[in-house]
Protein backbone atom coordinates (compact mmCIF):
# COMPACT_ATOMS: atom_id res chain seq x y z
CA UNK A 1 0.00 0.00 0.00
CA UNK A 2 3.00 2.29 0.14
CA UNK A 3 3.48 4.74 -2.72
CA UNK A 4 7.21 4.38 -2.15
CA UNK A 5 6.83 0.81 -3.46
CA UNK A 6 5.23 1.95 -6.72
CA UNK A 7 7.09 2.70 -9.90
CA UNK A 8 7.05 6.33 -11.10
CA UNK A 9 4.72 5.37 -13.96
CA UNK A 10 2.26 3.60 -11.64
CA UNK A 11 2.44 6.50 -9.18
CA UNK A 12 1.47 8.88 -11.97
CA UNK A 13 -1.45 6.65 -12.93
CA UNK A 14 -2.67 6.59 -9.33
CA UNK A 15 -2.56 10.37 -9.06
CA UNK A 16 -4.24 10.84 -12.44
CA UNK A 17 -7.01 8.35 -11.59
CA UNK A 18 -8.70 10.78 -9.19
CA UNK A 19 -11.64 12.33 -11.11
CA UNK A 20 -12.19 16.05 -11.17
CA UNK A 21 -13.42 17.42 -7.85
CA UNK A 22 -16.42 18.98 -9.60
CA UNK A 23 -17.55 15.43 -10.39
CA UNK A 24 -17.75 14.39 -6.74
CA UNK A 25 -20.56 14.40 -4.18
CA UNK A 26 -20.06 16.81 -1.30
CA UNK A 27 -19.27 14.09 1.23
CA UNK A 28 -16.20 12.88 -0.68
CA UNK A 29 -12.92 14.70 -0.05
CA UNK A 30 -9.29 14.07 -0.88
CA UNK A 31 -5.92 14.26 0.87
CA UNK A 32 -5.37 17.88 -0.13
CA UNK A 33 -8.70 18.84 1.46
CA UNK A 34 -7.73 17.04 4.67
CA UNK A 35 -4.24 18.55 4.71
CA UNK A 36 -5.77 22.03 4.71
CA UNK A 37 -7.91 21.14 7.74
CA UNK A 38 -5.59 18.80 9.60
CA UNK A 39 -5.12 21.25 12.48
CA UNK A 40 -8.84 22.01 12.92
CA UNK A 41 -9.55 21.51 16.66
CA UNK A 42 -12.97 20.06 15.81
CA UNK A 43 -11.51 17.43 13.49
CA UNK A 44 -11.99 13.76 14.41
CA UNK A 45 -10.08 11.57 11.96
CA UNK A 46 -11.01 7.87 11.84
CA UNK A 47 -9.24 5.02 10.04
CA UNK A 48 -11.09 1.78 9.17
CA UNK A 49 -8.59 -0.74 7.80
CA UNK A 50 -9.48 -4.20 6.52
CA UNK A 51 -6.66 -5.53 8.72
CA UNK A 52 -6.85 -3.18 11.72
CA UNK A 53 -3.36 -4.05 13.06
CA UNK A 54 -1.87 -2.09 10.15
CA UNK A 55 -2.85 1.05 12.04
CA UNK A 56 0.25 0.34 14.18
CA UNK A 57 2.44 -1.75 11.89
CA UNK A 58 2.12 0.07 8.55
CA UNK A 59 1.06 3.36 10.07
CA UNK A 60 -1.79 5.83 9.77
CA UNK A 61 -2.37 9.49 9.05
CA UNK A 62 -1.18 11.46 12.10
CA UNK A 63 -4.05 12.12 14.49
CA UNK A 64 -6.23 9.34 13.09
CA UNK A 65 -7.87 6.93 15.49
CA UNK A 66 -8.22 3.23 14.88
CA UNK A 67 -11.67 1.86 14.09
CA UNK A 68 -11.93 -1.89 14.63
CA UNK A 69 -14.79 -2.64 12.30
CA UNK A 70 -16.18 -5.84 13.80
CA UNK A 71 -15.88 -4.54 17.36
CA UNK A 72 -16.93 -0.94 16.77
CA UNK A 73 -19.44 -1.14 13.91
CA UNK A 74 -21.39 -4.32 14.65
CA UNK A 75 -23.92 -5.55 17.17
CA UNK A 76 -22.13 -7.84 19.62
CA UNK A 77 -25.21 -9.92 20.44
CA UNK A 78 -25.37 -11.64 17.05
CA UNK A 79 -22.70 -13.09 14.74
CA UNK A 80 -24.25 -11.85 11.51
CA UNK A 81 -23.15 -8.24 11.16
CA UNK A 82 -26.26 -6.43 12.34
CA UNK A 83 -25.99 -2.75 13.20
CA UNK A 84 -25.15 -1.76 16.78
CA UNK A 85 -27.74 -0.11 19.01
CA UNK A 86 -27.81 3.61 19.70
CA UNK A 87 -26.30 3.48 23.18
CA UNK A 88 -23.42 1.24 22.13
CA UNK A 89 -22.59 3.31 19.06
CA UNK A 90 -22.89 6.57 20.98
CA UNK A 91 -20.40 5.26 23.55
CA UNK A 92 -18.05 4.27 20.74
CA UNK A 93 -18.21 7.72 19.15
CA UNK A 94 -17.60 9.38 22.51
CA UNK A 95 -14.53 7.19 23.03
CA UNK A 96 -13.16 8.69 19.82
CA UNK A 97 -13.77 12.22 21.10
CA UNK A 98 -16.77 12.97 18.88
CA UNK A 99 -18.95 15.92 19.90
CA UNK A 100 -22.10 17.22 18.25
CA UNK A 101 -20.05 19.88 16.43
CA UNK A 102 -17.14 17.64 15.41
CA UNK A 103 -15.90 17.47 11.84
CA UNK A 104 -15.64 13.71 11.30
CA UNK A 105 -13.44 12.47 8.45
CA UNK A 106 -13.32 8.75 7.70
CA UNK A 107 -10.91 6.85 5.46
CA UNK A 108 -10.09 3.22 4.77
CA UNK A 109 -7.98 0.97 2.54
CA UNK A 110 -10.97 -0.71 0.84
CA UNK A 111 -12.21 1.73 -1.81
CA UNK A 112 -14.41 3.52 0.79
CA UNK A 113 -16.53 0.39 1.40
CA UNK A 114 -15.46 0.09 5.04
CA UNK A 115 -15.73 3.84 5.61
CA UNK A 116 -19.24 3.73 4.16
CA UNK A 117 -20.59 1.62 7.03
CA UNK A 118 -19.40 4.13 9.61
CA UNK A 119 -20.80 6.95 7.47
CA UNK A 120 -24.15 5.15 7.25
CA UNK A 121 -24.27 4.51 10.99
CA UNK A 122 -23.80 8.20 11.69
CA UNK A 123 -26.68 8.99 9.33
CA UNK A 124 -28.79 6.22 10.88
CA UNK A 125 -28.45 7.72 14.36
CA UNK A 126 -29.10 11.30 13.35
CA UNK A 127 -25.64 12.93 13.36
CA UNK A 128 -25.33 16.14 11.33
CA UNK A 129 -24.13 14.65 8.04
CA UNK A 130 -22.92 18.02 6.78
CA UNK A 131 -20.09 17.43 9.26
CA UNK A 132 -19.13 13.94 8.05
CA UNK A 133 -16.76 13.37 5.13
CA UNK A 134 -15.20 10.30 3.54
CA UNK A 135 -11.65 10.73 2.26
CA UNK A 136 -10.91 8.90 -0.96
CA UNK A 137 -7.45 7.60 -1.66
CA UNK A 138 -6.76 6.72 1.97
CA UNK A 139 -3.12 6.52 2.94
CA UNK A 140 -2.10 6.15 -0.72
CA UNK A 141 -2.84 9.78 -1.50
CA UNK A 142 -1.78 11.08 1.90
CA UNK A 143 1.59 9.33 1.88
CA UNK A 144 2.57 10.76 -1.49
CA UNK A 145 3.36 14.12 0.16
CA UNK A 146 2.88 13.68 3.92
CA UNK A 147 4.34 11.58 6.75
CA UNK A 148 2.65 8.64 8.45
CA UNK A 149 2.56 7.75 12.15
CA UNK A 150 2.43 4.59 14.26
CA UNK A 151 1.48 6.45 17.44
CA UNK A 152 -2.10 6.59 18.68
CA UNK A 153 -3.25 10.13 19.55
CA UNK A 154 -4.37 11.21 23.01
CA UNK A 155 -8.14 11.64 23.03
CA UNK A 156 -10.47 13.61 25.25
CA UNK A 157 -13.79 11.72 25.45
CA UNK A 158 -16.58 13.37 23.53
CA UNK A 159 -20.15 14.26 24.43
CA UNK A 160 -22.03 13.49 21.20
CA UNK A 161 -25.73 12.72 21.61
CA UNK A 162 -27.38 10.48 19.06
CA UNK A 163 -31.02 9.93 18.17
CA UNK A 164 -32.96 6.70 17.91
CA UNK A 165 -32.32 4.96 14.58
CA UNK A 166 -34.09 6.44 11.58
CA UNK A 167 -36.47 3.68 10.55
CA UNK A 168 -36.59 4.93 6.96
CA UNK A 169 -32.93 3.96 6.44
CA UNK A 170 -33.04 0.28 7.40
CA UNK A 171 -35.13 -2.75 6.53
CA UNK A 172 -35.41 -6.10 8.33
CA UNK A 173 -35.56 -9.46 6.57
CA UNK A 174 -39.23 -9.80 7.53
CA UNK A 175 -40.15 -6.76 5.43
CA UNK A 176 -38.05 -8.05 2.53
CA UNK A 177 -39.90 -11.36 2.77
CA UNK A 178 -43.25 -9.56 2.85
CA UNK A 179 -42.85 -6.90 0.15
CA UNK A 180 -40.37 -8.55 -2.24
CA UNK A 181 -40.91 -12.29 -1.93
CA UNK A 182 -44.53 -12.65 -0.86
CA UNK A 183 -46.32 -9.64 -2.38
CA UNK A 184 -43.86 -8.84 -5.18
CA UNK A 185 -44.45 -5.17 -4.62
CA UNK A 186 -43.47 -3.46 -7.92
CA UNK A 187 -42.48 -0.28 -6.09
CA UNK A 188 -39.58 -2.07 -4.34
CA UNK A 189 -36.25 -2.95 -5.97
CA UNK A 190 -34.04 -5.41 -4.09
CA UNK A 191 -30.32 -4.99 -4.81
CA UNK A 192 -27.67 -7.60 -4.04
CA UNK A 193 -24.35 -5.72 -4.03
CA UNK A 194 -22.03 -8.73 -3.67
CA UNK A 195 -19.58 -10.13 -6.23
CA UNK A 196 -21.23 -12.20 -8.98
CA UNK A 197 -19.97 -15.62 -7.74
CA UNK A 198 -21.58 -14.98 -4.35
CA UNK A 199 -24.84 -13.90 -5.99
CA UNK A 200 -24.99 -17.03 -8.14
CA UNK A 201 -24.04 -19.34 -5.28
CA UNK A 202 -20.77 -20.51 -6.80
CA UNK A 203 -18.99 -19.01 -3.78
CA UNK A 204 -20.46 -19.27 -0.30
CA UNK A 205 -19.50 -16.44 2.02
CA UNK A 206 -21.13 -15.06 5.16
CA UNK A 207 -23.77 -17.80 5.50
CA UNK A 208 -24.11 -21.58 5.40
CA UNK A 209 -25.94 -21.34 2.04
CA UNK A 210 -25.02 -19.74 -1.26
CA UNK A 211 -27.21 -17.87 -3.72
CA UNK A 212 -29.39 -14.80 -3.35
CA UNK A 213 -32.78 -13.64 -2.12
CA UNK A 214 -35.48 -14.37 -4.72
CA UNK A 215 -36.08 -11.28 -6.85
CA UNK A 216 -32.76 -9.59 -6.08
CA UNK A 217 -30.90 -7.82 -8.88
CA UNK A 218 -27.11 -8.08 -8.79
CA UNK A 219 -25.09 -4.85 -9.04
CA UNK A 220 -21.53 -4.98 -7.69
CA UNK A 221 -21.10 -1.70 -5.81
CA UNK A 222 -17.31 -1.95 -5.73
CA UNK A 223 -17.28 -1.84 -9.54
CA UNK A 224 -17.89 1.92 -9.24
CA UNK A 225 -14.50 2.37 -7.54
CA UNK A 226 -10.84 2.20 -8.53
CA UNK A 227 -8.89 -0.57 -6.82
CA UNK A 228 -5.51 1.12 -7.29
CA UNK A 229 -6.29 4.74 -6.52
CA UNK A 230 -8.91 3.80 -3.88
CA UNK A 231 -11.30 6.41 -5.32
CA UNK A 232 -14.76 6.48 -6.86
CA UNK A 233 -15.17 6.57 -10.60
CA UNK A 234 -16.86 9.67 -11.97
CA UNK A 235 -20.53 10.12 -11.16
CA UNK A 236 -21.60 9.54 -14.80
CA UNK A 237 -20.00 6.07 -14.54
CA UNK A 238 -21.69 5.45 -11.19
CA UNK A 239 -24.99 6.54 -12.69
CA UNK A 240 -24.65 4.15 -15.62
CA UNK A 241 -24.19 1.26 -13.20
CA UNK A 242 -27.60 1.97 -11.63
CA UNK A 243 -29.31 3.27 -14.78
CA UNK A 244 -31.95 0.51 -14.86
CA UNK A 245 -33.19 1.30 -11.34
CA UNK A 246 -36.23 3.62 -11.37
CA UNK A 247 -35.60 6.71 -9.27
CA UNK A 248 -39.05 6.60 -7.73
CA UNK A 249 -38.47 3.10 -6.36
CA UNK A 250 -37.98 2.08 -2.76
CA UNK A 251 -34.57 0.39 -2.80
CA UNK A 252 -33.57 -2.36 -0.40
CA UNK A 253 -29.80 -2.96 -0.46
CA UNK A 254 -27.95 -5.93 0.97
CA UNK A 255 -24.59 -7.66 0.86
CA UNK A 256 -23.17 -10.38 3.11
CA UNK A 257 -21.86 -8.27 6.02
CA UNK A 258 -23.08 -4.72 5.50
CA UNK A 259 -20.25 -2.83 3.78
CA UNK A 260 -20.92 -3.13 0.04
CA UNK A 261 -24.58 -2.32 0.78
CA UNK A 262 -23.73 0.87 2.68
CA UNK A 263 -21.38 1.81 -0.17
CA UNK A 264 -24.36 1.42 -2.50
CA UNK A 265 -26.40 3.59 -0.13
CA UNK A 266 -23.83 6.37 -0.52
CA UNK A 267 -23.67 5.93 -4.29
CA UNK A 268 -27.44 5.97 -4.74
CA UNK A 269 -27.94 8.97 -2.46
CA UNK A 270 -25.24 10.82 -4.40
CA UNK A 271 -27.20 10.06 -7.58
CA UNK A 272 -30.35 11.56 -6.10
CA UNK A 273 -32.27 8.42 -5.13
CA UNK A 274 -34.44 9.33 -2.17
CA UNK A 275 -35.72 6.07 -0.63
CA UNK A 276 -32.71 3.81 -0.05
CA UNK A 277 -32.71 1.34 2.84
CA UNK A 278 -30.02 -1.08 3.97
CA UNK A 279 -31.05 -4.57 5.05
CA UNK A 280 -29.98 -5.15 8.65
CA UNK A 281 -28.02 -8.40 8.78
CA UNK A 282 -27.95 -8.82 5.01
CA UNK A 283 -27.23 -12.17 3.43
CA UNK A 284 -25.62 -13.37 6.64
CA UNK A 285 -29.07 -13.29 8.23
CA UNK A 286 -31.16 -14.48 5.28
CA UNK A 287 -28.76 -17.24 4.22
CA UNK A 288 -28.54 -18.62 7.74
CA UNK A 289 -32.32 -18.73 8.19
CA UNK A 290 -32.69 -22.20 6.69
CA UNK A 291 -36.44 -21.94 6.15
CA UNK A 292 -36.12 -18.88 3.89
CA UNK A 293 -36.09 -19.34 0.09
CA UNK A 294 -32.89 -19.01 -1.92
CA UNK A 295 -32.21 -18.75 -5.65
CA UNK A 296 -28.98 -19.99 -7.22
CA UNK A 297 -27.75 -18.90 -10.63
CA UNK A 298 -27.47 -15.61 -12.55
CA UNK A 299 -31.17 -14.67 -12.70
CA UNK A 300 -33.22 -12.94 -10.00
CA UNK A 301 -35.78 -15.77 -10.03
CA UNK A 302 -35.60 -19.46 -10.84
CA UNK A 303 -38.43 -21.62 -12.30
CA UNK A 304 -39.74 -22.47 -8.83
CA UNK A 305 -40.56 -18.80 -8.28
CA UNK A 306 -42.15 -17.96 -11.62
CA UNK A 307 -45.95 -17.46 -11.70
Amino acid sequence: MFLKCLSPVLLLLVLMAHPALADRPDFLVDAEWLEARHDDPNLVLLEVRYYPHRYYTVGHIPGAQQVQRFKDLHDHETPIGRFPGREAFEATLRSWGVNDDSLVVIYDDSRTALASRLYFLMALFGFDMERVKVMEGGTIEWEAFNPMSTEAPQVTPGTVTLSEPRSELIVEWTEVYDRVYSRRDPSVVLLDLRPVPQYTGEVINGAVRGGHIPGAINIVSLDATDGIAQTWHGMPDVGRMYREIPRESTIYAYCHDGYRSTLAYMQLKALGYEDVRVMNGGWAQWGNELSLPVVEGPEPLDPAHFP
